[in-house]
């Protein structure tokens, strides 16, 4: 029997995130981005179709690869302007009780024990609901920006992000024991000083000689998700992933990754279930199949063909301006996202050209819209369920907040009657909805750090 399907939707705090050009279609709402009433009715309506979370992306520095410049990203608003996701988490928290919130952070500009308070007020704000997308990041301008000639390279990322996790862990985990609050209003004392512990870390990376500055929040260490399917990036998610966001357009590959990290998992000790995987997903439907490619023919009409080639150029570091429209691309060796090139090559051959890719983003993306019927739709998110062993999708977002109306009114009533829907939350914080738990297991490597009782 099919598990229970979850849903994320995925959004930036942006104008244009993933499908570009269609933030100027009239209907959209997107360019409301920089006030907190669109954000918040936002969440109202996520949580209203009991989705499990709103999974925000960021990047942290400017799409400049295509043609050597940000004119192309900032004539069509391909990510930029972008404004801080983690802003938004307190008004949206704020206006529900359940929605969960995975928000994406760089660790590679981030010192550790200033993010590990940052995230650990969020979990107190939201009670137990905070999510971090961890990212090692892609792009050179975001490292011009703080001062480094360039990024690391790619495996080197994930060295740093190693240590890095395991600086956090410490402060999350070690620092205060459970006990260590007792609010004892008439002895005068809030804290018991003897719970409290100094974390000291001298790696290749890091030094900290400190004591975490928060109480132990709701979930300690908020929910981990990660989305890099490179060889390095899977054994960084069987490491340290809860959550793993995968994208791909043929089952086998997005099968093979599912069984290979949660093999890997094993190995270290963690269960295949431990993971939840999150299939990124771009969905068109209506009541009908004729309503659905109505609605995408009048979506497709204000695509941007220049904005999804910035995004694309970024994402893979190749500057598409360089070859002419039937060149084959020469992919050399990117220090971006390395699996979005292999993506290509699967999906077009190893020597495609500028107008294969073009043709492959009929919506602004390389992502493929579905394009059908909400039952169509069941059926589909059925079929991947059961052929890949992903757990749940991670929406897109189209034309805004439609896109996602129709998916409440539509497709969740349809999958509840199957029972293959939640009808209500569950209680606690988001780690509890997804795992039964508030605390990351024995089996994580977090627990490693954690202070045992005498």
């Amino acid at each position: 029997m099919t598990r229970e399907i979850r849903f994320n939707a995925f959004d930036m705090n942006c104008i244009g995130h993933i499908q570009q050009g269609l933030w100027t279609h009239p209907r959209d709402r997107s360019m409301d981005y920089n006030s907190l009433a669109y954000w918040t009715d936002y969440a109202r309506r996520l949580e209203a179709g009991l989705f499990d979370g709103i999974f925000l992306a960021d990047v942290v520095g400017i799409y400049d690869v295509l043609s050597g410049s940000p004119a192309p990203a900032l004539r069509g608003a391909v990510q930029v302007p972008v404004n801080d996701p983690m802003m938004l988490v307190p008004a949206m928290a704020s206006v529900t009780r359940h929605l969960g919130f995975g928000v994406t952070a760089n660790l590679t500009y981030e010192q550790p024990f200033l993010f590990a308070r940052r995230m650990a007020t969020l979990d107190h704000l939201t009670g137990g609901r905070m999510g971090w997308n961890i990212v090692t990041g892609y792009l050179d301008s975001a490292a011009r920006a703080i001062g480094l000639d360039g990024q690391m390279a790619h495996d080197d990322r994930y060295d740093l992000a190693d240590e890095y996790m395991e600086v956090v862990y410490k402060l999350w985990e070690a620092s205060w024991e459970d006990q260590a609050v007792v609010a004892d209003r008439q002895a005068q004392v809030y804290a018991d000083a003897s719970k409290v512990h100094p974390v000291h870390h001298h790696g290749r990376q890091y030094k900290v000689d400190a004591y975490h500055l928060c109480e132990p929040s709701p979930q300690r260490t908020p929910v981990l998700y990660q989305a890099g399917s490179s060889p390095r990036g899977r054994q960084f998610a069987a490491t340290h992933a809860e959550c793993v966001f995968v994208n791909g357009q043929k089952k086998d590959g997005v099968r093979e990754i599912v069984t290979d990290i949660r093999a890997r998992a094993e190995t270290l000790g963690r269960h295949g279930d431990d993971i939840k995987v999150f299939l990124g997903a771009t969905i068109v439907t209506g009541r009908t199949e004729k309503e659905a490619r109505d609605k995408f023919e009048d979506y497709r009409r204000y695509v941007s063909s220049e904005a999804a080639l910035t995004h694309a150029a970024a994402s893979m570091g190749i500057d598409f301006d360089k070859f002419d429209m039937d060149e084959p691309v020469e992919t050399g060796k990117s220090q971006a996202i390395t699996s979005n090139i292999k993506a290509m090559d699967r999906a077009a051959g190893p020597a495609w050209t500028k107008r294969k890719l073009i043709e492959q983003m009929v919506l602004g993306s390389r992502q493929q819209p579905l394009v059908a019927s909400a039952d169509q739709v069941v059926e589909w998110l059925v079929d991947w369920v059961e052929q890949t062993g992903v757990d749940g999708f991670n929406l897109s977002r189209t034309v805004v907040p439609e896109c996602f109306d129709d998916m409440i009114e539509l497709v969740v009533p349809r999958l509840q009657e199957r029972g293959l829907y939640k009808t209500e939350y569950r209680e606690g914080p988001l780690r509890e909805k997804l795992f039964g738990q508030p605390r990351l297991t024995e089996r994580h490597t977090a627990s490693t750090h954690r202070r045992r009782q005498p």
